[in-house]
Formats: C-alpha cells, sequence, structure tokens
C-alpha cells in the first residue's frame, strides 16, 4: 500500500492519496483545487487514479473532486447521507452510504457515516488486504482532529441554516461514541492541521491514533451528552464570510477549470482610474512596505500565510486587481492566482507591478504610551477576534473583526481620529487600508498591538474575567 498526504499551507487542509502498488490503482480523497499535484505522484509512482471521494460537502475550499475525476476518469463516489437539502447535486458515479466498500486493488475503503459536523459527513476506514484483515487507518475528514473535533455550527452560522448548531453537536456526540469502539490501534488521518476555522483547537501535528485522542482528545473526555455540546459549540472562531459559498458551489458541482490562467499585466497609468471609479485593488507587499509608501484607495492583504482567509473575507466583487512586488512578480504572481481559486475567486482581473507604481501614502503609527495619553479623544477600533477580544482589550474600544469591517463601518463615528488595533500590528494594518479607502482620513496603526500595550504595563479590560468576578447572574 502506498500512501500520500498533501498539505495545502494556506487552508491548513490535508489529502490523501492511497494506492494499491500491485495493481496499479489509486483513490484519492478529499482532493483541493488544485489537482496537478494528485496527478504528478500517481504518475510517479506508476499508479493510475481509478477512485475519487470526499468526506464532506467542504465549506472553506473548492472541491477539486470533480476537477480529478474528469481530468483522469476516474469514479467519482460521493455521500449519499444526510438530508436531501445538502445532498450533492451534481452527477456522479456512484452514491456511497453507510457500510459501502471501495475496492482499490488490495485496498479496502469502507465507509462509516459520521454525521455531526455536517449531514452527510463520512469516515473512510483503510485496510492493506495484502497484509492485514483490520483497517488500519481512519481519514476522518472534518469529523475527529488530532485534539480536536469539527465544528458543527457551520451549517447555521455560514449557511444561515436555522436551528442546526445544537442539533449537530448532539448528532456529533453520538457519532464520537460510536465512531469509539474501533480499535485503539486506528491511525487517524484528519482533513485539517493547525490554522483552519473547521475547529477552534486543532493541533499541528498531521495524525495521530484513536486510542491517543480517547485519552487526550477533549472532545472523548466530556461527561454527558450537554456537557460535550456546551464545549464544542463555545468558542469556535467566526467563519469566514466566504464559507457560505463554498457549500453552495461544492453542493451545486464546482466548475471545471483546467489549468490556472496568468492574469494580464497592466500599465500602470490604469491604475488612477481604476482607483477613481473604487474598483479593489489590493496591494501584496508585506505589511511594511505598504505602511512606508502606497497609492491611497488599495488594500493591503500580504500575501503570506494568511492571504487566503483575508481574501476569502474580503473580496466581495468579481472585479479585482493586484499589485505584486517586482522582485517576485513572475514567480508568485500565479502562486496568488492559484491561491484564490483554491477559494473559487477563479480571475483576477488584472495585475500590476509594484517597481511601477509610485505611492505617496502611509500608514501611521502610534506607540502604547503616545496612545495612553490621548485615549479619551479617539475611537480605538479592535480588529482581533471575539474570543480574542474576551480575554483582553484596550479600555473604551470598540470591537469590530476584520471580517466585518467592510459591513460595519457605519459603527466608526466620522469626523473622529481613529487607532486601530490587533495583536500584533498585522491584522490592524490591513484594517488601516480598508479605512482610508472608505474614506477616513486620519487612522493610525497601533504598533506592536496588543502585545505592545501589555508589555508595556498598561491596563487591559477582560471580559471574561469581569464575569467570573461578577457570577453567573450579575454578568449576565
Amino acid at each position: 500500500m502506498f500512501v500520500k498526504r498533501f498539505f495545502e499551507p494556506s487552508l491548513a487542509q490535508a489529502s490523501y492519496l492511497i494506492g494499491c502498488q500491485s495493481a496499479g490503482e489509486a483513490i484519492v480523497i478529499d482532493a483541493n483545487r488544485d489537482v496537478e499535484p494528485y496527478i504528478q505522484v500517481a504518475a510517479q509512482e506508476g499508479l493510475r487514479i481509478t477512485h475519487v471521494t470526499e468526506t464532506h460537502i467542504h465549506a472553506d475550499f473548492v472541491s477539486g473532486s470533480r476537477e480529478l475525476a474528469h481530468r483522469t476518469g476516474a469514479s467519482l463516489c460521493l455521500s449519499d447521507e444526510g438530508d436531501q437539502d445538502w445532498k450533492y447535486q451534481f452527477t456522479h458515479d456512484r452514491k456511497l452510504k453507510h457500510g459501502d466498500r471501495i475496492t482499490i486493488g488490495n485496498i479496502r475503503v469502507d465507509v462509516l457515516h459520521t454525521p455531526g459536523h455536517t449531514p452527510e459527513h463520512l469516515t473512510f476506514l483503510i485496510t492493506d488486504g495484502a497484509g492485514a484483515d483490520k483497517p488500519i487507518a481512519a481519514i476522518t475528514g472534518d469529523f475527529v482532529f488530532v485534539g480536536d473535533v469539527g465544528r458543527p455550527d457551520l451549517l447555521e452560522k455560514a449557511a444561515n441554516i436555522k436551528g442546526t448548531m445544537e442539533a449537530g453537536a448532539r448528532t456529533l456526540y453520538r457519532s464520537l461514541q460510536t465512531f469509539a469502539k474501533q480499535e485503539d490501534w486506528l491511525q487517524i488521518w484528519p482533513g485539517h492541521g493547525a490554522g483552519s476555522a473547521c475547529g477552534k483547537g486543532i493541533s499541528a501535528i498531521p495524525s495521530s491514533t484513536l486510542g491517543y485522542e480517547k485519552r487526550f482528545n477533549w472532545a472523548f473526555n466530556q461527561k454527558s451528552e450537554a456537557h460535550f455540546v456546551n464545549e464544542v459549540l463555545a468558542g469556535q472562531p467566526e467563519p469566514p464570510t466566504y464559507f457560505a459559498k463554498m457549500k453552495r458551489v461544492n453542493k451545486e458541482g464546482p466548475v471545471l477549470l483546467g489549468e490556472f490562467d496568468m492574469p494580464p499585466r497592466l500599465d500602470p497609468s490604469k491604475l488612477a482610474d481604476l482607483l477613481k471609479r473604487k474598483a479593489l485593488v489590493i496591494d501584496s507587499r508585506p505589511i511594511t512596505d505598504y505602511a512606508s509608501g502606497h497609492v491611497a484607495g488599495t488594500i493591503n492583504i500580504p500575501f503570506d500565510s494568511s492571504f487566503v482567509n483575508w481574501a476569502g473575507w474580503l473580496v466581495q466583487t468579481d472585479e479585482f486587481y493586484v499589485i505584486v512586488d517586482a522582485a517576485t512578480a513572475n514567480a508568485r504572481l500565479g502562486e496568488l492566482a492559484r491561491a484564490l481559486a483554491l477559494i473559487g475567486i477563479d480571475r483576477v482581473s488584472g495585475y500590476f507591478d509594484a517597481s511601477e507604481i509610485k505611492g505617496s501614502a502611509t500608514v501611521p503609527q502610534v506607540t502604547p504610551s503616545q496612545l495612553q495619553t490621548k485615549l479619551s479623544n479617539v475611537t480605538v477600533v479592535d480588529v482581533r477576534s471575539a474570543n480574542e477580544w474576551s480575554d483582553g482589550h484596550l479600555p473604551g474600544a470598540t470591537h469590530i473583526p476584520l471580517g466585518y469591517l467592510i459591513d460595519r463601518l457605519d459603527e466608526i463615528p466620522a469626523g473622529k481620529p481613529v487607532v486601530v488595533q490587533c495583536r500584533s500590528g498585522g491584522r490592524s494594518s490591513i484594517a488601516a487600508s480598508i479605512l482610508e479607502r472608505a474614506g477616513f482620513r486620519d487612522v493610525t496603526n497601533l504598533a506592536g498591538g496588543l502585545n505592545a500595550w501589555t508589555a508595556s504595563g498598561l491596563t487591559i479590560q477582560s471580559q471574561r474575567a469581569e464575569s467570573a468576578r461578577q457570577g453567573p447572574e450579575e454578568a449576565a
């Protein structure tokens, strides 16, 4: 048996190619949209991809299952479990039910229905029939992670399907109780690692065993179903707004993409006209470069490990342009277009070479001690997550998470200086660019964010600490 784990850092997403070397056949599970790596590895190993499947209808990226099946001629096998409203709506070769089996040469792939994260979710038990009659591993998708489990609230929070959150949590609890009866040696090969918004405490360790998770994963060690429901729903990160689109796209059938197209290079003289008509132009250079000099009206989303996440939140139009660093324009532009296509943004309207763009606008910085002396005269906007805010925030700050900022600009008073702030200064720099583009003229970034504020010994307010001191009745 040949096993290859693929990991996409921009999504913290794992997928798997499993092949029977004697039969020369392979299956791919949970492919993302860039299918070329699967095809290349299969060819290098002398394998033909004969089956493609996935654990569930994904919310955080565009599935590559349909693309890969189309490119290779493989049989596309998808879940037929769960509610009718959340079944796949496009043509595929086989509808999978609990207890079904896919055979790849000597390898058996047995299907378990493990709902909770989503109603149709499947787990695949992998048995190397050439040397064993029991499964060696379970590909668990977004059911069981290392150290965590898949969140059951996305249908309600991201797809706006009301009343599904608590029911999903209870279903997830029962799925875990059933799954725990498998052998402790069973390896766990999950669909995500640390950094994914599909869980709240996913480990960076790529795999585990069921026995280890039963002992150390919080989800297997709750006193009751009620305790589990409360714990699994508490403290989940805000789901990016693009998750709702991903659910719909993956249910209805992703558009077949082929190869990733490179956007056209544009003459720098066109930039002023684009900005004049409020076209979205993303400056993808590092935060420090943007802060020291940029063209007013652009927004800064640095092309780093968080690019896909913030692009998914903030790109809300089909027409947008990017500015890329001259030193990496040719090499990284393809990577940028690929990264966007992973979340269904299939076309960049055009790009500018940063070396040809001269911008004089800056993002002013303020130190904690400077801000402390004028807190009463400015509006501090904290753009961190709700969990971070609850742990502690600046006195009198206004809380608007970065992903929601564009839609909540009216909550920021006009005509008053604004200081934006996050944990260390990165997200708040992006926020400063959004406010500048929206017409706010006096915007400053807190250098070093809350980390620098607390390191300076300055006071913070903690919602959780205050609630604990008051007790549940007073805090309510």
